[in-house]
């Protein structure tokens, strides 16, 4: 049985791995010249950055990998646990360190906000639980019919899913800016957490439960020890290997073709963006509109810069939040305009990896959360607007965490919404895909399989269970599940 895996993103490198595992002979194309899809690396003037996903979480799922491979992650990547998981910054005197460790989590919310120890206590075994059911039970579990949704319905009743995550934080502790540190997690998969239900508030749990790490050597020395494994057991890798079109006997799957070539295949699966696929890929104009209703993530504005110093009393992850956390999420989500305010990611890989940087200096990575493109915020006005928003992002950066930043700059590049869209295919620059909701989770979120083209399967933020590396890597494992089952 062959299969082809269109595109090397986490959740393409898993399918490919799990698919390969599972005895297919399985081919995989991707259009960049190198693997990793947002996952992916670049190096310049010694400095190395990670272009997307930096925090590794739930590393278990990594592992299941490689134990289907018969072999150990470890033999691939080192995984290098980060402490804190984040600080969280608002002002010079309003510093949280979110960490692992329970007692020192304790203490630091004694120290924050002493009135919300016994809130917050009460709020952990609530993520427990949420955990507990929407993680261990349901996670790779695959939604494709209606009545799976029905079944889990109750438990999620109880649970309060149709609350948002921030309503539901609020509902235990009191402190405006302890709320925000509790209720962050879902922007980093794209959602807003006045709107996210609530069942991501699971994200706490998985990381007090797993930690927070970095692969040695960055995201992208994670991707290739991934993309090495999957070659180990036999998997073929083409790069520079843009897929033209799925390839369709009727309505039946029967393979690619890839700059002019078919390749023929019994399956195919598709890690690319889901709007692309069918609007690209496959032309189908019912989809493609019945896609373009849907809500779409926010995107990112990201810079990417070395500086010829170090910063030694820096976190790893350290989140800059706004002046006005509520006020700066509707303009992102409601109004889609760019707000004067920002609240930023600082990502400082040094800290934890030193060979990140030439001897004696540091790479950096910021993003700023914005709106995905629209008719106002096209192409045309980020190539304006560019260099002026990349100032304004050094300016809180220089206010903040990195004073004389700009005295020690020596390389910077910056990525915008236009820049997802034109390299990631991603719909309106969206860097999540459709955006977490309820009534876009589960059954209601993009299939795993294809309903109307027998042999098409998805993996990737734009099905379930979402966005994350957790979220992708576990949907190429319900995809498989749903590719063993029928092959059986």
């Amino acid at each position: 049985m062959k299969a082809v895996v269109i595109g090397s993103g986490f959740g393409g490198l898993a399918a490919a791995i799990r698919l390969q595992a599972l005895g297919y002979q399985v081919s995989l194309y991707e259009r960049m010249g190198v693997l990793g899809g947002r996952g992916a690396s670049f190096t310049e003037k010694g400095y190395i950055f990670d272009c997307g996903p930096t925090v590794i979480t739930a590393p278990e799922s990594l592992e299941e990998l490689a134990t289907l491979c018969g072999k150990k992650l470890s033999d691939y990547v080192e995984l290098l646990p980060v402490e804190p998981m984040y600080r969280l910054w608002w002002d010079q005197k309003s510093v949280f360190n979110y960490a692992q460790d329970w007692e020192h989590t304790l203490q630091e919310i004694v120290r924050f906000a002493p009135e919300d120890l016994a809130g917050y206590e009460r709020f952990f075994a609530y993520s427990k639980k949420v955990f507990d059911k929407g993680y261990t039970e349901l996670v790779a579990v695959p939604f494709l019919h209606f009545s799976d949704m029905l079944r889990v319905a109750p438990d999620l009743l109880k649970l309060r899913a149709y609350r948002s995550v921030y309503k539901t934080v609020a509902s235990f502790v009191k402190n405006e800016r302890l709320r925000q540190a509790l209720s962050f997690h879902t922007l980093l998969i794209g959602g807003n957490p006045y709107a996210t239900s609530s069942i991501y508030t699971l994200i706490h749990y998985l990381e007090k439960k797993w930690g927070v790490f970095f692969p040695r050597g960055g995201t992208g020395a994670l991707v290739r020890g991934l993309g090495q494994m999957f070659q180990d057991i036999g998997g073929k890798i083409h790069l520079n290997a843009a897929v033209d079109d799925i390839l369709l006997d009727g309505k039946r799957v029967k393979g690619v073709r890839v700059s002019g070539q078919e390749v023929l295949a019994d399956i195919v699966v598709s890690n690319a963006d889901i709007m692309h696929t069918y609007k690209d890929l496959l032309q189908d104009g019912k989809k493609t509109r019945q896609l373009a209703r849907k809500d779409w993530s926010m995107s990112l504005f990201l810079v990417y810069f070395g500086l010829k110093k170090t910063y030694p009393d820096l976190a790893h992850h350290t989140i800059i939040f706004g002046h006005d956390y509520k006020k700066l999420l509707d303009s992102i989500f409601k109004k889609r305009t760019i707000s004067e305010d920002c609240a930023l990611y600082l990502h400082a890989p040094c800290r934890t990896d030193a060979t990140m940087a030439p001897p004696g200096c540091e790479s950096f990575y910021v993003l700023s959360a914005v709106p995905h493109m629209t008719d106002m915020l096209d192409a045309a006005y980020w190539e304006r607007e560019k260099e002026a928003y990349c100032d304004h992002i050094f300016d809180r950066l220089e206010a903040t965490v990195l004073p004389g930043l700009r005295q020690s700059l020596d390389f910077v590049r910056i990525t915008t919404p236009r820049d997802f869209e034109k390299n990631l295919m991603a719909y309106r620059g969206s860097a999540f895909s459709l955006t977490p909701s309820l009534i876009q989770s589960a059954w209601f979120r993009m299939s795993n399989k294809d309903p109307d083209y027998e042999g098409l399967y998805f993996v990737g933020a734009g099905v379930h269970p979402g966005a994350g590396v957790p979220g992708v890597v576990n949907s190429a494992k319900a995809t498989v599940s749903v590719i063993e089952n029928e092959r059986t």
